[in-house]
C-alpha cells in the first residue's frame, strides 16, 4: 500500500512539473566534451503554437547558432534534434522544472552530458558577437593553418567554426577531400592506405569575415593542397550509383521566390525529415549523396531552376551512416511515413533508383601525411 502511495504521489508531483513548468526561456549548461563548451538554448512558442521551437548557440564556438525546429516536451522527456549540427538532445525535466538533465548524441554516436538550467536574462551566458560574413564573391587561402594527428582519446568528429578560425576535429583525409570537393567517398580513387588517419585542421583565412560552406569547402581544398601536397585529376568511370530523374507527370516542387544570393537550406529535423530551400537538383544530390545515401547521387532530371521543398520518409538500415545509422522502432508505426523511394516520387514528382551509369571520380595522384607544423 505504502509504495503505490508512494507512486502516486510521485505521479501526481510529475502531472505538477509537467503543468506548471514553462520550457519559454534561457535553458544553459556546459557539454562535457573536450575541455567543456557552454552552451544556451534559448525556447520560443508562437501564441498559436502547440510546439516549442528554439535556437541553440555554442557560446565557447563564437557563438555559432542552431536552429531547433521542434522541441518535444511529452510529460518529463524533453527532446530535439539539431540538424546543422547532425546531433540530438535527449533529457528530463526536473521535478521543480527548472533543470533537465540529459545527453546530446554526436552524428558519429558519441554521447556526452549537458544538464542544463532555467536562468534569467541576466543570468544567461553573453552571445558572443559574430564576425561579419566573409565577401561573397572572396576565393580564400589559409594564412595560417596548422594540421596534426588527432587525439586518439577525443570524441567526435566536425568541420566547424570558432569565430574566424576554421576548424576541423577527428577527421579523415577520404572526410577531407569528400567535404572539401563535395563528393561521396566512393568517388575517391586510389586513396593511400592511411586514408582513414585523422587529423585536426586549425587555420585563419587570408580574406576577413567568417567564410560560407563553399568558402570552407575552398580552404579545406588549400590545406590539402599546401600540407598534404594533395595532387589529382578528375575521370569518368562507371559506378553503382542511384540516378535521380523526373518522374512520369513532372516534378511537384515550387520554384523559389529568394535572390540567387541568399542562402541555400539541406537541413534535418529529424532523420528522415528534410528541408530544402534555394536550392537546385545538384544541391540536393549532393546533400542527399553525403548524408543519407551510401553509393554516389547522380542529377539526371535535366532541371535547372532552384526549388524549396519538404521531404518526408521513414529510413531503413542503409540510409545515414555518417549519422550514426537510422535504427528502425522495436514496433512498426502503421501511420510512418513511406519509404524514400515512394516519398521522392510522390511528394517530389521525382524518382530514384538504383543503377550503374558513369559518375565522375576523384583520382588521387599523389598525397603524402603533413609534416610537424
Amino acid at each position: 500500500m505504502r509504495k503505490a502511495l508512494a507512486a502516486l504521489v510521485l505521479f501526481s508531483a510529475h502531472l505538477v512539473a509537467q503543468q506548471q513548468a514553462d520550457m519559454v526561456g534561457n535553458w544553459q549548461g556546459t557539454l562535457a566534451m573536450g575541455n567543456g563548451q557552454r552552451v544556451l538554448v534559448k525556447v520560443t512558442k508562437d501564441a498559436a503554437a502547440v510546439a516549442y521551437k528554439g535556437t541553440l548557440y555554442l557560446i565557447d564556438g563564437g557563438g555559432r547558432a542552431a536552429v531547433l525546429p521542434v522541441i518535444t516536451v511529452h510529460g518529463t522527456n524533453v527532446s530535439f534534434a539539431i540538424p546543422s549540427l547532425g546531433a540530438s538532445y535527449d533529457g528530463t525535466l526536473n521535478l521543480d522544472g527548472k533543470t533537465i538533465s540529459g545527453n546530446v548524441k554526436m552524428a558519429d554516436g558519441s554521447i556526452h552530458a549537458l544538464n542544463l538550467d532555467h536562468v534569467t536574462d541576466e543570468a544567461a551566458f553573453a552571445i558572443p558577437q559574430p564576425p561579419k560574413s566573409m565577401p561573397a564573391d572572396a576565393k580564400p587561402k589559409f594564412d595560417v593553418v596548422t594540421v596534426k594527428p588527432s587525439d586518439p582519446n577525443r570524441p567526435g568528429k566536425a568541420f566547424t567554426l570558432n569565430g574566424r578560425h576554421v576548424l576541423t576535429i577527428n577527421t579523415t583525409v577520404s572526410d577531407l577531400i569528400t567535404f572539401a570537393y563535395a563528393l561521396h567517398p566512393k568517388q575517391v580513387i586510389n586513396g593511400p592506405a592511411w586514408i582513414d588517419e585523422k587529423f585536426d585542421v586549425d587555420g585563419v583565412p587570408d580574406v576577413e569575415g567568417q567564410p560560407s560552406t563553399p568558402q570552407m569547402r575552398l580552404l579545406i581544398q588549400d590545406a590539402l593542397a599546401t600540407r598534404f601536397g594533395l595532387k589529382f585529376h578528375h575521370d569518368q568511370r562507371e559506378l553503382a550509383a542511384f540516378a535521380l530523374t523526373v518522374a512520369k507527370g513532372g516534378p511537384k516542387m515550387t520554384v523559389t521566390t529568394d535572390a540567387l544570393s541568399a542562402p541555400k537550406n539541406f537541413s534535418f529535423s529529424a532523420l528522415g525529415k528534410l528541408r530544402v530551400t534555394n536550392s537546385t537538383m545538384r544541391d540536393f544530390c549532393d546533400g542527399m549523396q553525403g548524408a543519407v545515401m551510401d553509393k554516389p547521387v547522380v542529377d539526371q532530371t535535366g532541371l535547372t531552376d532552384r526549388y524549396d521543398f519538404t521531404l518526408n520518409w521513414t529510413p531503413d538500415e542503409s540510409q545515414f551512416a555518417v549519422l550514426g545509422g537510422y535504427k528502425p522502432p522495436a514496433q512498426e508505426d502503421p501511420n510512418a511515413p513511406p519509404s524514400l523511394y515512394t516519398a521522392i516520387q510522390e511528394q517530389l514528382g521525382l524518382k530514384i533508383e538504383n543503377t550503374k551509369t558513369k559518375v565522375e571520380t576523384f583520382v588521387i595522384d599523389s598525397i603524402t601525411r603533413p609534416s610537424a607544423n
